[in-house]
């Protein structure tokens, strides 16, 4: 019996201090640095890797965010030194896929065309953006190693102190507030990037740092942005808005006659976005109203941009969903193309069906992503945790109620003269599609009035087009360029 209850005395004893470990530190950081050559010039900067607490408006911490901090090192003025926040989406989403894919210094081990090669790892980014700006990745709560923490009471928090479009916002605007202050970089020009629905996020921080921080940014930068006024509900702007998307995926694909093939994406998409707007929009909105025979004659034309067949079209009342659209255009061929990047093909169990049975891309880029940052945190950082690296976090149910970031935009565009933005997307990107990207903007300034600081930037690859050797290289140049061309004076010579 006491070997039982020593035995019992020492498993409880290991457990309790592994479970320790499974909670950083809420205010810790590890410094690393590095060097990488960036358009033939040698960078050398440091990484700050670690948690920063996020307080409420009482003071107390209530959660801790895990950040990658890069900063050059030898520079001639760091005050007057950019700074990009970068954020993904999901909701739920970690900032591993901008970090070790897109600006960072280094990215992902893939082919030219994003595929994943074994071994995983990381390699040098020579396109990066850290020669012009310094670059923070921030892990949402409940994403990467970031967590709530108990209150004295030792109850967790609300989940809707977080868990909302609002409630993200407000937050996160806190949190960079504090990492400002203590980086002392309130005297930098400052940027927001945000992919997917972290597009949705920093339109709405753009406002937020501006009316509740007095932090006023110099550019907002949409990677594939997620507009949930067009994603959750539906109707016939949300359908309209997938034809050029359909059309860019079928001339990938070669469903398109002789002469659309024959053409570069450049000068096949406008056409098909204006008959999106000016055909198709009205026909869905006019649903049974809509006279046979012009119906008939709006399906033929759809066939001809989409690669699907006239038949399916009218069995669709021209409202044809995404999900059988990829699905359908390549059945014949036993295939489905992904979601988020319609080059990649997936193998369903049955041909027949209306959906994909699983995302093809997503799959790739899971098992190709997550090994290679845990070796690049643990080895190259130096950041070592047995806490679990949520690449998507239990964030659910996600509050998507009162949804204005739009007009916070807007408004924040209003208050603030130097204020531009730029939007990027992938023309083969079914997720949040690229015309939606342009739909977005439009919206956001209806009167035109701020249409010369939006700027929009399209590339032939997917939702992350970076992935894409050749696009890494456009969306980084588009990027840098961006950030130069609205820095205080246009002195980039200074930075």
């Amino acid at each position: 019996m006491r070997l039982i209850l020593v035995a019992i005395l020492v498993a409880s004893t290991c457990f309790s201090a592994y479970a320790q470990n499974l909670r950083l530190h809420p205010d810790t950081a590890v410094v690393t640095s590095g060097q990488v050559t960036i358009q033939g010039q040698p960078v050398t900067y440091s990484v700050k890797t670690g948690t920063q607490p996020v307080w409420n408006e009482q003071g107390e911490m209530i959660a801790y965010l895990f950040y990658t901090y890069y900063e050059r090192t030898q520079v001639k003025d760091r005050a007057a030194r950019p700074l990009v926040f970068s954020f993904n989406g999901g909701p739920g989403s970690a900032s591993i896929w901008m970090h070790i894919a897109y600006t960072g210094p280094k990215v992902l081990q893939v082919d030219s065309e994003g595929y994943p090669i074994q071994p995983y790892g990381v390699k040098d980014n020579p396109h990066s953006i850290l020669d012009v700006a310094d670059i923070v990745y921030v892990d949402p709560v409940n994403t990467g190693y970031s967590r709530m923490v108990p209150g004295k009471d030792g109850k967790m928090p609300d989940n809707k102190t977080f868990f909302g479009i609002n409630a993200d916002v407000k937050y996160l605007a806190g949190w960079m507030n504090t990492f400002v202050g203590r980086t002392q970089r309130w005297a930098s020009p400052k940027y927001i990037i945000g992919e997917s629905y972290g597009g949705t996020r920093v339109m709405g921080l753009a406002h937020e740092l501006q009316n509740q921080q007095w932090m006023y940014l110099n550019g907002v930068i949409l990677v594939s942005p997620a507009d949930y006024k067009v994603l959750r509900q539906g109707g016939p702007v949300s359908s309209a808005l997938y034809l050029p998307y359909y059309h860019a995926t079928a001339w990938y694909h070669k469903k398109l006659s002789a002469d659309m093939q024959a053409k570069s994406l450049e000068q096949l998409l406008p056409e098909a976005e204006q008959f999106a707007i000016n055909t198709l929009l009205p026909a869905l909105a006019k649903g049974s109203s809509l006279p046979p025979k012009e119906k008939d004659a709006i399906a033929a034309q759809m066939s001809k941009y989409t690669g699907l067949s006239k038949e399916v079209i009218l069995q669709h009342h021209l409202d044809v969903p995404d999900r059988f659209f990829w699905k359908e255009l390549l059945r014949t061929e036993g295939y489905t193309v992904g979601r988020l990047d319609s080059r990649y093909k997936g193998i369903d169990k049955y041909d027949a069906g209306i959906q994909p049975d699983y995302n093809s891309e997503l799959s790739s880029w899971l098992h190709s992503f997550t090994p290679a940052l845990q070796v690049f945190l643990r080895d190259q950082l130096q950041f070592k945790t047995d806490l679990k690296y949520n690449v998507f976090g239990p964030v659910q149910p996600w509050d998507f109620e009162n949804d204005n970031t739009r007009d916070q935009l807007r408004l924040a565009m209003a208050q603030n003269p130097y204020l531009q933005v730029l939007v990027q997307s992938g023309y083969f990107d079914g997720g949040t599609t690229y015309f939606s990207g342009k739909f977005t903007a439009w919206q956001a300034d209806p009167g035109g009035r701020f249409k010369e600081r939006f700027h929009f930037k399209g590339y032939p690859s997917g939702h992350m087009m970076y992935l894409r050797a050749e696009d890494l290289k456009k969306s980084n140049e588009d990027l840098r360029n961006f950030i130069l061309q609205t820095l205080p004076g246009k002195n980039a010579a200074k930075y």
